[in-house]
Protein backbone atom coordinates (compact mmCIF):
# COMPACT_ATOMS: atom_id res chain seq x y z
CA UNK A 1 0.00 0.00 0.00
CA UNK A 2 1.18 3.62 -0.79
CA UNK A 3 1.55 4.99 2.55
CA UNK A 4 3.31 8.64 2.26
CA UNK A 5 4.26 10.92 -0.97
CA UNK A 6 6.34 14.16 -1.40
CA UNK A 7 6.38 15.98 -4.30
CA UNK A 8 8.20 19.26 -5.12
CA UNK A 9 8.14 21.73 -8.21
CA UNK A 10 5.87 18.95 -10.22
CA UNK A 11 4.03 21.41 -12.23
CA UNK A 12 0.94 23.59 -9.99
CA UNK A 13 2.61 21.59 -7.10
CA UNK A 14 4.82 23.50 -5.47
CA UNK A 15 5.57 21.24 -2.35
CA UNK A 16 3.18 18.58 -1.26
CA UNK A 17 3.97 15.83 1.88
CA UNK A 18 1.10 13.86 2.26
CA UNK A 19 1.97 11.40 4.87
CA UNK A 20 -0.04 8.96 6.55
CA UNK A 21 -1.85 7.52 3.47
CA UNK A 22 -5.02 5.01 4.56
CA UNK A 23 -6.95 2.76 1.99
CA UNK A 24 -9.22 5.58 0.85
CA UNK A 25 -7.54 8.68 0.38
CA UNK A 26 -8.91 12.13 -0.98
CA UNK A 27 -7.77 15.33 -2.86
CA UNK A 28 -10.21 18.46 -2.49
CA UNK A 29 -8.97 21.47 -4.31
CA UNK A 30 -11.24 23.82 -6.75
CA UNK A 31 -10.42 23.47 -10.33
CA UNK A 32 -6.77 24.39 -11.34
CA UNK A 33 -5.45 23.46 -8.09
CA UNK A 34 -3.47 20.68 -8.72
CA UNK A 35 -6.51 17.85 -7.92
CA UNK A 36 -6.40 15.82 -11.05
CA UNK A 37 -2.31 16.40 -12.02
CA UNK A 38 -1.50 14.65 -8.39
CA UNK A 39 -3.68 11.65 -8.84
CA UNK A 40 -1.70 11.48 -12.43
CA UNK A 41 1.77 11.96 -10.78
CA UNK A 42 0.75 8.85 -8.27
CA UNK A 43 -0.27 6.73 -11.06
CA UNK A 44 2.52 7.46 -13.27
CA UNK A 45 4.54 5.89 -10.76
CA UNK A 46 2.56 2.66 -9.89
CA UNK A 47 2.30 2.26 -13.62
CA UNK A 48 6.03 2.25 -13.69
CA UNK A 49 6.09 0.03 -11.18
CA UNK A 50 4.05 -2.52 -11.84
CA UNK A 51 5.50 -2.16 -16.08
CA UNK A 52 8.98 -2.88 -14.51
CA UNK A 53 10.21 -6.35 -14.84
CA UNK A 54 6.75 -7.54 -16.17
CA UNK A 55 7.05 -10.49 -19.05
CA UNK A 56 10.22 -9.91 -21.24
CA UNK A 57 10.13 -6.00 -20.55
CA UNK A 58 14.23 -5.34 -20.64
CA UNK A 59 13.15 -1.65 -20.10
CA UNK A 60 14.98 0.24 -16.66
CA UNK A 61 12.66 1.87 -14.66
CA UNK A 62 14.14 5.22 -15.61
CA UNK A 63 12.92 4.85 -19.12
CA UNK A 64 9.73 3.63 -18.57
CA UNK A 65 8.95 6.10 -16.11
CA UNK A 66 10.14 8.86 -18.37
CA UNK A 67 7.65 7.32 -20.79
CA UNK A 68 4.93 7.14 -18.39
CA UNK A 69 4.85 11.08 -18.11
CA UNK A 70 5.50 11.73 -21.21
CA UNK A 71 2.57 10.11 -22.57
CA UNK A 72 0.47 11.02 -19.39
CA UNK A 73 1.35 14.79 -19.44
CA UNK A 74 1.49 15.49 -23.07
CA UNK A 75 4.37 18.20 -22.30
CA UNK A 76 7.17 19.11 -25.23
CA UNK A 77 9.44 17.57 -23.24
CA UNK A 78 9.33 16.36 -19.46
CA UNK A 79 11.90 18.89 -18.42
CA UNK A 80 8.49 20.97 -19.06
CA UNK A 81 6.60 19.27 -16.07
CA UNK A 82 8.77 21.28 -13.06
CA UNK A 83 6.87 24.13 -11.99
CA UNK A 84 7.87 27.51 -14.25
CA UNK A 85 10.38 29.84 -12.50
CA UNK A 86 11.41 26.85 -10.05
CA UNK A 87 14.87 27.02 -9.01
CA UNK A 88 15.08 23.82 -7.79
CA UNK A 89 14.47 20.65 -10.04
CA UNK A 90 11.28 18.54 -9.61
CA UNK A 91 11.46 15.80 -6.86
CA UNK A 92 8.99 12.73 -6.27
CA UNK A 93 9.28 10.39 -3.84
CA UNK A 94 6.99 7.70 -2.16
CA UNK A 95 6.62 4.77 -0.07
CA UNK A 96 5.28 1.87 -1.14
CA UNK A 97 5.29 -1.38 1.15
CA UNK A 98 7.67 0.46 3.08
CA UNK A 99 9.76 0.70 0.58
CA UNK A 100 11.02 3.82 -1.26
CA UNK A 101 10.96 5.00 -5.10
CA UNK A 102 12.62 8.47 -5.50
CA UNK A 103 13.66 10.42 -8.78
CA UNK A 104 13.96 13.83 -9.73
CA UNK A 105 15.12 15.64 -12.81
CA UNK A 106 15.53 19.72 -14.32
CA UNK A 107 13.87 21.65 -16.48
CA UNK A 108 16.27 21.07 -19.77
CA UNK A 109 15.08 16.79 -19.27
CA UNK A 110 14.26 15.51 -22.39
CA UNK A 111 13.76 12.15 -22.10
CA UNK A 112 16.36 10.24 -19.90
CA UNK A 113 15.80 10.72 -15.70
CA UNK A 114 19.09 9.85 -14.79
CA UNK A 115 18.55 10.32 -10.70
CA UNK A 116 15.95 7.30 -9.95
CA UNK A 117 16.62 4.92 -6.66
CA UNK A 118 13.79 2.20 -6.38
CA UNK A 119 13.45 -0.02 -4.09
CA UNK A 120 9.96 -1.41 -4.67
CA UNK A 121 9.90 -5.03 -5.85
CA UNK A 122 7.99 -5.76 -8.97
CA UNK A 123 4.43 -5.69 -8.57
CA UNK A 124 2.20 -8.26 -10.20
CA UNK A 125 -0.62 -6.37 -9.83
CA UNK A 126 -2.03 -3.72 -11.78
CA UNK A 127 -3.09 -0.05 -10.93
CA UNK A 128 -6.29 2.01 -13.25
CA UNK A 129 -7.31 5.60 -13.26
CA UNK A 130 -11.06 6.40 -13.72
CA UNK A 131 -11.15 9.90 -15.58
CA UNK A 132 -14.72 12.03 -14.91
CA UNK A 133 -15.09 11.92 -18.95
CA UNK A 134 -16.60 8.74 -19.84
CA UNK A 135 -14.74 6.18 -22.31
CA UNK A 136 -17.16 3.75 -23.43
CA UNK A 137 -18.20 5.30 -26.43
CA UNK A 138 -15.06 6.53 -27.78
CA UNK A 139 -13.42 3.30 -26.84
CA UNK A 140 -11.98 2.42 -30.24
CA UNK A 141 -11.03 5.97 -30.71
CA UNK A 142 -8.56 6.10 -27.73
CA UNK A 143 -7.29 2.65 -28.92
CA UNK A 144 -6.60 4.14 -32.53
CA UNK A 145 -5.03 7.44 -31.81
CA UNK A 146 -2.71 6.19 -29.18
CA UNK A 147 -2.02 2.70 -30.88
CA UNK A 148 -2.23 3.03 -34.50
CA UNK A 149 -1.42 7.14 -34.88
CA UNK A 150 0.68 7.57 -31.50
CA UNK A 151 -0.79 10.64 -31.45
CA UNK A 152 -0.88 13.16 -28.33
CA UNK A 153 -4.92 13.90 -26.93
CA UNK A 154 -5.99 10.42 -25.04
CA UNK A 155 -3.31 10.28 -22.25
CA UNK A 156 -2.47 7.46 -20.78
CA UNK A 157 -4.73 6.96 -18.46
CA UNK A 158 -7.60 6.65 -20.67
CA UNK A 159 -5.19 4.36 -22.91
CA UNK A 160 -4.59 1.95 -19.93
CA UNK A 161 -8.62 2.15 -19.04
CA UNK A 162 -9.67 1.36 -22.84
CA UNK A 163 -6.97 -1.87 -22.98
CA UNK A 164 -8.18 -3.13 -19.65
CA UNK A 165 -11.61 -3.21 -20.57
CA UNK A 166 -10.75 -5.06 -23.70
CA UNK A 167 -10.51 -8.12 -21.25
CA UNK A 168 -13.53 -10.26 -21.08
CA UNK A 169 -15.12 -10.87 -18.26
CA UNK A 170 -14.24 -14.04 -16.41
CA UNK A 171 -16.91 -16.58 -15.24
CA UNK A 172 -15.68 -19.07 -12.20
CA UNK A 173 -14.84 -18.43 -8.52
CA UNK A 174 -13.99 -14.37 -7.83
CA UNK A 175 -12.84 -13.11 -4.42
CA UNK A 176 -16.00 -12.44 -2.13
CA UNK A 177 -16.10 -8.75 -1.80
CA UNK A 178 -15.35 -8.43 -5.57
CA UNK A 179 -18.41 -10.59 -6.12
CA UNK A 180 -20.45 -9.01 -3.63
CA UNK A 181 -19.55 -5.14 -4.93
CA UNK A 182 -20.65 -6.62 -8.29
CA UNK A 183 -24.01 -7.67 -7.75
CA UNK A 184 -24.40 -4.41 -5.94
CA UNK A 185 -22.77 -2.42 -8.73
CA UNK A 186 -25.41 -4.41 -10.82
CA UNK A 187 -28.00 -3.71 -8.74
CA UNK A 188 -27.58 0.37 -9.28
CA UNK A 189 -27.34 -0.03 -12.77
CA UNK A 190 -30.02 -2.62 -13.16
CA UNK A 191 -28.15 -4.10 -15.40
CA UNK A 192 -24.73 -4.14 -16.80
CA UNK A 193 -22.55 -3.67 -20.07
CA UNK A 194 -21.09 -5.75 -22.43
CA UNK A 195 -19.31 -6.07 -25.66
CA UNK A 196 -20.69 -6.74 -29.05
CA UNK A 197 -17.84 -8.91 -30.52
CA UNK A 198 -20.61 -8.57 -33.82
CA UNK A 199 -20.86 -5.27 -33.92
CA UNK A 200 -17.14 -4.27 -32.23
CA UNK A 201 -19.44 -1.63 -29.75
CA UNK A 202 -20.29 -1.53 -26.10
CA UNK A 203 -24.21 -1.79 -25.53
CA UNK A 204 -26.16 -2.02 -21.97
CA UNK A 205 -27.79 -5.31 -21.51
CA UNK A 206 -30.58 -4.54 -18.83
CA UNK A 207 -32.67 -7.97 -18.46
CA UNK A 208 -33.43 -9.12 -22.54
CA UNK A 209 -33.12 -5.72 -23.77
CA UNK A 210 -29.85 -4.30 -25.32
CA UNK A 211 -29.34 -0.67 -25.50
CA UNK A 212 -26.43 1.30 -27.75
CA UNK A 213 -23.44 2.66 -25.33
CA UNK A 214 -24.63 5.71 -27.28
CA UNK A 215 -27.75 6.37 -25.50
CA UNK A 216 -27.26 5.23 -22.26
CA UNK A 217 -26.43 7.60 -19.11
CA UNK A 218 -23.05 9.07 -18.09
CA UNK A 219 -23.43 7.88 -14.86
CA UNK A 220 -23.99 4.12 -15.93
CA UNK A 221 -21.44 3.79 -17.81
CA UNK A 222 -18.65 4.68 -15.12
CA UNK A 223 -20.19 2.57 -12.58
CA UNK A 224 -20.28 0.15 -15.34
CA UNK A 225 -16.68 0.67 -15.91
CA UNK A 226 -15.69 -0.51 -12.44
CA UNK A 227 -18.17 -3.04 -12.79
CA UNK A 228 -16.50 -4.64 -15.68
CA UNK A 229 -12.95 -4.19 -14.44
CA UNK A 230 -13.78 -6.24 -10.92
CA UNK A 231 -15.47 -9.00 -13.57
CA UNK A 232 -12.06 -9.44 -15.72
CA UNK A 233 -9.76 -10.26 -13.00
CA UNK A 234 -7.57 -6.82 -14.47
CA UNK A 235 -8.26 -5.65 -10.85
CA UNK A 236 -7.06 -7.75 -7.75
CA UNK A 237 -6.60 -7.48 -3.60
CA UNK A 238 -3.00 -5.24 -4.35
CA UNK A 239 -4.55 -3.04 -6.82
CA UNK A 240 -4.66 0.49 -6.55
CA UNK A 241 -7.24 3.04 -8.01
CA UNK A 242 -7.15 6.60 -8.82
CA UNK A 243 -10.97 8.05 -9.37
CA UNK A 244 -11.19 11.58 -10.77
CA UNK A 245 -14.52 13.47 -9.36
CA UNK A 246 -16.20 10.17 -8.59
CA UNK A 247 -19.26 12.74 -8.45
CA UNK A 248 -19.27 13.03 -12.26
CA UNK A 249 -22.36 12.16 -13.92
CA UNK A 250 -24.01 10.78 -10.51
CA UNK A 251 -27.48 12.02 -7.98
CA UNK A 252 -26.55 12.12 -4.77
CA UNK A 253 -27.85 8.41 -4.00
CA UNK A 254 -25.55 6.96 -6.86
CA UNK A 255 -22.71 8.68 -4.85
CA UNK A 256 -23.35 7.58 -1.74
CA UNK A 257 -23.92 3.70 -2.71
CA UNK A 258 -20.29 4.10 -5.10
CA UNK A 259 -18.65 5.21 -2.04
CA UNK A 260 -20.32 2.63 0.03
CA UNK A 261 -18.85 -0.23 -2.84
CA UNK A 262 -15.65 1.44 -2.54
CA UNK A 263 -15.17 1.25 1.25
CA UNK A 264 -16.07 -2.35 0.96
CA UNK A 265 -13.15 -2.87 -1.41
CA UNK A 266 -11.09 -1.25 0.61
CA UNK A 267 -11.82 -3.14 3.50
CA UNK A 268 -10.34 -6.22 0.87
CA UNK A 269 -6.96 -4.50 0.08
CA UNK A 270 -7.58 -2.26 -3.09
CA UNK A 271 -6.66 1.08 -2.28
CA UNK A 272 -8.69 4.03 -3.41
CA UNK A 273 -7.32 7.55 -3.80
CA UNK A 274 -10.49 10.28 -5.55
CA UNK A 275 -10.00 13.88 -6.27
CA UNK A 276 -13.18 15.50 -5.83
CA UNK A 277 -15.03 19.50 -4.85
CA UNK A 278 -17.87 17.53 -4.00
CA UNK A 279 -19.95 18.14 -0.36
CA UNK A 280 -21.81 14.93 -1.10
CA UNK A 281 -18.45 13.18 -1.80
CA UNK A 282 -16.82 14.41 1.29
CA UNK A 283 -19.67 14.10 3.44
CA UNK A 284 -20.62 10.36 2.71
CA UNK A 285 -16.91 9.37 3.31
CA UNK A 286 -17.04 11.38 6.37
CA UNK A 287 -20.08 8.97 7.53
CA UNK A 288 -18.09 5.80 6.24
CA UNK A 289 -14.73 6.77 8.32
CA UNK A 290 -17.16 7.35 11.51
CA UNK A 291 -19.66 4.14 11.13
CA UNK A 292 -16.55 2.11 10.12
CA UNK A 293 -13.27 3.54 11.81
CA UNK A 294 -11.62 3.55 8.49
CA UNK A 295 -8.73 5.64 8.19
CA UNK A 296 -10.08 8.51 5.38
CA UNK A 297 -6.82 11.06 4.74
CA UNK A 298 -7.45 14.27 2.93
CA UNK A 299 -5.56 16.89 1.48
CA UNK A 300 -7.05 20.06 0.78
CA UNK A 301 -5.77 23.13 -0.91
CA UNK A 302 -6.69 26.45 -0.04
CA UNK A 303 -3.88 29.60 -1.65
CA UNK A 304 -1.50 27.22 -2.93
CA UNK A 305 -0.99 25.65 0.88
CA UNK A 306 -1.51 21.79 1.18
CA UNK A 307 -3.40 20.86 4.39
CA UNK A 308 -3.70 17.31 5.43
CA UNK A 309 -6.23 15.60 7.39
CA UNK A 310 -8.28 13.09 8.06
CA UNK A 311 -12.04 12.02 8.23
CA UNK A 312 -12.06 9.91 11.03
CA UNK A 313 -11.27 12.82 13.12
CA UNK A 314 -13.85 15.08 11.77
CA UNK A 315 -14.52 17.46 8.75
CA UNK A 316 -11.68 19.33 7.80
CA UNK A 317 -11.72 23.29 7.61
CA UNK A 318 -12.52 24.06 3.86
CA UNK A 319 -14.11 26.87 1.69
CA UNK A 320 -15.60 24.20 -0.89
CA UNK A 321 -17.27 22.81 2.15
CA UNK A 322 -18.13 26.07 3.70
CA UNK A 323 -19.63 27.06 0.24
CA UNK A 324 -21.48 23.94 0.04
CA UNK A 325 -23.02 24.10 3.78
CA UNK A 326 -24.03 28.31 2.79
CA UNK A 327 -26.08 26.85 -0.48
CA UNK A 328 -27.58 24.10 1.48
CA UNK A 329 -28.92 26.39 3.93
CA UNK A 330 -30.10 29.12 1.64
CA UNK A 331 -32.28 26.02 -0.23
CA UNK A 332 -34.11 25.72 3.22
CA UNK A 333 -34.24 29.04 3.66
CA UNK A 334 -36.33 29.58 0.16
CA UNK A 335 -38.11 26.53 1.05
CA UNK A 336 -39.22 27.67 4.54
CA UNK A 337 -40.32 31.06 3.83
Amino acid sequence: MLSKVELVNFGPLGSLKWPSLGPINLVIGGNGTGKTFLLKALYSSMRTLEDYQRGDDQRTAAEILAENLYWTFQPDKIGDLVTKGAERPLHYSMTFDDRNFIYNFGKDTTKQISSLENHVPPRSSNSIFLPAKEVLSIHHIILKSREQDKAFGFDNTYLDLARALRNSTTKGNNYREFSKSRQDLESMLGGKIEFDDASNKWAFKKGNQKFPIGVTAEGIKKIAILDTLLGNRYLDTSSVIFIDEPESALHPKAISQLLDIIALLSERGIQFFMASHSYFVIKKLFLIAQEKGISVPVISEENGEWTCNNLQEGMPDNKIIEESIRLYQEEVELVLT
